[in-house]
Order: C-alpha cells, then sequence, then structure tokens
C-alpha cells in the first residue's frame, strides 16, 4: 500500500469535481482527483445534461422538425435510419467533452487517480484501483463531488432492453414505434419530447397533476399544447399498478384500470446520490433522504473539513450551480477570499422541444407569497426573427405593481435556454422592466421580444395604475 499526501482530494470528476480541483489547484493547491468511472466528467458528460442535449439536436436534425411547414418541405424521418446512426453525434460530443476536462485538469496539475474511493478517516481517502492495489491519500481537505444516478424502484423490472432508466437508455438497440415515458419531471419531459419529434408515438405518464411543477403554469399550458401537436400523448393522475414484460412489448396496468402498452418504457423517477460504499456515516457525515449529504451555506460536511456540492448534496442539481457550489466550497476551505457564495439568481432550463427556460418567480410563487404584480408578455409571432425561423414562442415579464421591479423571466420557443440570461442579469441588478425599454438590441433577433414584452408589461402596469388611482 503507498501512501500521498495532498491539500485537496476530490472524489469524483462531474462538474463539481472538476470545477472544485480547479480552483483550489488554481491557487497553488496541490489537488488529486479520485474517479472510479473508466472516464472524467461524470454524468454531466457522460449520462445526463450533455448526452440529452446532444440527442435532441440530432432529433430535430433527422426529423427536420424545424423545417416542417416553414418552406412547404416534406421532411419524414429515414426508415433506415438506426439507433447508432441516432447515438452518433452523441458520442462524438462526449469523447471530445471528456478531453476538454482532461486537459484542464492537465493544466491545472491535477493529478487524476483512477479507482474507487471511500473515507478511511477524516483525513484519508483509500483508494482501491483497478488493478487491486490500494493508495492512501493524505490531505488536508475534501471534496465529495460523486453525483447521483437513476432511482430504480424495486417494483419495476429494469432489463436495458425494453424497461429503461435515463442511464441506460443511452444503449438502447432500436429505434421504436411506440414508447411510454413515466415521470412528468425534467428528465421525463425532456426525453418523451426528443422521441416524440423523431416521430415516434410516445405516451407520458405521470401519477400528479400537472408536469414540471416547478415552472409557471402558463409556460406549462403552451409546452402541452406544443407535445400534443407532436403528437404526443398526455396521462396525468395516472398511477402505475403493475408494469409487465410481454415478449417484444411493455404494459402498464393504471391505477384506474386502464392499461398502456409500448414496444418500450423509460422510467424517469428522479435521482439518487451516489454515497454508497464512502463510508461517511461511520465518520458522522449527516444524510437526508436518497442519500443527500447535507451541508451548511459554504458546502461543509457535519465534519468541518469535508465538503460536497453538486447532485449529491441536492437540489438544484444542475450542472451550472454545481460547479458554483464547488468553488466557493474550496475558497472557504482554503481561505482564499475570492468566490464566497452562489448568486440567489439561479437561472434553470428544460430542453424540452420545444425548450424552455426561467429565472425568478412564478405567478403561482407571487400568488403564494402575496406578492402584487403584473405581467408583460412578447411573442415570437410578432417578431421578425421569430418569423424567419417559425418559432411559436412566448416570453413573459413578472414584475412589482410598484416600482415595476422585475421578478420574473420565462420563455418557451427557440434559444429559450440561451435569451434568459439577459433577464437574469437584470434580476441580478435588482432591475425594473423600464431596462429593456431602454436597451438597444440588434435587429432581427429574438431578444428583441424583452423589448416588446416590457412595452406590454407597461401598459399593463398604465392601466393598473389609472385603475389604483381611481
Amino acid at each position: 500500500m503507498s501512501t500521498s499526501r495532498y491539500d485537496l482530494v476530490v472524489i469524483g470528476s462531474g462538474p463539481a469535481g472538476e470545477k472544485g480541483a480547479a480552483q483550489a489547484a488554481y491557487f497553488g493547491k496541490k489537488v488529486a482527483v479520485v474517479e472510479r468511472a473508466p472516464y472524467l466528467g461524470g454524468a454531466g458528460i457522460n449520462t445526463g445534461t450533455v448526452p440529452s442535449k446532444t440527442l435532441r439536436e440530432t432529433a430535430l436534425y433527422f426529423s427536420g422538425l424545424r423545417q416542417r411547414g416553414l418552406y412547404g418541405l416534406d421532411y419524414s424521418l429515414k426508415d433506415n435510419l438506426t439507433f447508432p446512426d441516432f447515438m452518433h453525434r452523441e458520442k462524438v460530443v462526449v469523447e471530445r467533452e471528456r478531453d476538454i476536462v482532461q486537459r484542464n485538469l492537465d493544466r491545472h496539475q491535477i493529478e487524476v487517480i483512477w479507482g474507487e474511493g471511500s473515507l478511511k478517516d477524516a483525513n484519508t481517502v483509500r483508494v482501491r484501483c483497478p488493478d487491486g492495489t490500494v493508495r492512501d491519500l493524505e490531505t488536508e481537505i475534501i471534496l465529495i463531488a460523486t453525483g447521483s444516478s437513476p432511482h430504480r424502484p424495486p417494483e419495476i423490472p429494469f432489463d436495458g432492453q425494453r424497461i429503461f432508466d435515463s442511464d441506460s437508455i443511452l444503449h438502447m438497440g432500436f429505434i421504436p414505434r411506440t414508447m411510454i415515458v413515466v415521470g412528468g419531471g425534467v428528465i421525463g419531459c425532456e426525453y418523451a419530447s426528443v422521441f416524440a419529434a423523431l416521430g415516434i408515438q410516445v405516451t407520458l405518464l405521470d401519477r400528479h397533476e400537472r408536469i414540471l411543477p416547478f415552472v409557471d403554469q402558463e409556460i406549462v399550458t403552451r409546452l402541452t399544447d406544443q407535445l400534443g401537436n407532436l403528437g404526443l400523448r398526455l396521462l396525468l393522475n395516472a398511477p402505475i399498478q403493475q408494469t409487465e414484460r410481454l415478449e417484444n412489448a411493455i404494459r402498464l396496468t393504471l391505477a384506474s384500470g386502464e392499461t398502456v402498452a409500448a414496444d418500450c418504457a423509460l422510467f424517469a423517477a428522479g435521482r439518487q446520490s451516489n454515497i454508497a460504499g464512502l463510508g461517511l456515516e461511520e465518520l458522522g457525515i449527516t444524510l437526508g433522504k436518497r442519500g443527500l449529504i447535507l451541508v451548511n451555506d459554504k458546502y461543509q460536511t457535519t465534519v468541518p473539513n469535508i465538503y460536497a456540492a453538486g447532485d449529491v448534496i441536492g437540489f438544484p442539481a444542475l450542472a451550472s450551480t454545481s460547479m458554483e457550489q464547488a468553488r466557493v466550497a474550496m475558497v472557504h476551505a482554503f481561505d482564499l477570499r475570492y468566490k464566497e457564495y452562489v448568486s440567489p439568481v439561479l437561472p434553470l432550463a428544460v430542453y424540452t422541444v420545444p425548450e424552455i427556460s426561467m429565472v425568478g418567480l412564478t405567478e403561482e410563487a407571487c400568488q403564494q407569497q402575496g406578492i402584487s404584480y403584473l405581467v408583460g408578455r412578447g411573442f415570437s409571432e410578432n417578431n421578425a426573427r421569430g418569423q424567419i425561423i417559425g418559432d411559436q414562442g412566448l416570453l413573459k415579464l413578472i414584475f412589482t405593481t410598484r416600482g415595476k421591479k422585475l421578478l420574473g423571466v420565462h420563455h418557451i420557443g427557440e434559444m429559450a435556454s440561451e435569451l434568459v440570461h439577459i433577464g437574469a442579469q437584470v434580476l441580478t441588478a435588482n432591475g425594473t422592466i423600464d431596462a429593456f425599454i431602454h436597451a438597444v438590441f440588434n435587429y432581427p433577433t429574438l431578444s428583441d421580444m424583452y423589448k416588446y414584452a416590457a412595452y406590454d408589461g407597461l401598459r399593463n402596469w398604465e392601466a393598473w395604475w389609472r385603475g389604483d388611482e381611481a
């Protein structure tokens, strides 16, 4: 057994692990990253964020969805399209992203140690390497960034052939004619829309009353309508009573007695933290539901020199926030006085077809908090760039009745995940909708919808003010 000494040992090389390691190394710390998978990047690059978003673009390309009706052309999916064809671009992008992570670690002189890491004690990470050897890494600080994996309900007979989770779906061996997606959260809605865009008959099931419960209701309604136009069938309030694997199909029996059958099924039943074998509880590290590691606002666990960031600590479980959490954690750990907090303004995107994005409060949140608010809307159909590309989007601004302070931005349509950042910057600055009215946007652009949404909001504000004064 060999022993090495470091300032920081990071377990996991996903977005949180990579950026946390690089942050410490940038300030001269000796850092090692332990990774049990045969590749770098974690779920963000290999099974989650990057693959699913790449598949979205691939589906739009092969289906010609963006061109249908725009130029009067009849696009249809190639009859001989194979699953390897469909997955080709995803593999290329993933390999390039892995290489980018490796170059970043090399540039910061971070050592990568391949193997299964566990906590021998509060200052030692024990690594069981693939060749059977064991290394002990002594360290001042430990960062746990092991991410999460799909939750697999025990009653579901996952087989990776007809019944998939969000990891195994990437290895599906065929393109089905029909498909069931269970779960109306982010992952379920994204994959359901991607496969529906390919012309596959998709049924999306959820046991709740609505999909994407954290998204503004008006945006969800518009998304549901557009998914319906893709031929997607949505069944809500539909808990599953039984799952059966037939010879070449899957059959689900719902609590209502209705049965739904398809060539295959994807269960997107949430995720759980990757903590098995780490030895956290033996060290007195407090855990929550589904193995979530509980941390304070500096991402310290209940053992002060052990930090955790990313999916392993739970909500919001976004690659973007995971990176920032790890940076803040390392700044605190080494007293660097550099980046001391994660911005409270967190944009969020759901890469459905069409994509949606949001930042700040929804209308429902304003109502629950008793905030007096108004709304301004801009529509792609009234925007020159929207007309050019055939978009059917909506940009929605929520702001206070007194002072016109921006509270929330919600967008459905092309480039929503990019355009939301304009609104996020105004929110960060505690700005008003007047910021968009005073701004100059290139023409023709989708960004110009901000100005017209703000003007719509201003008209509503003036009408409210006249009524209030009366």
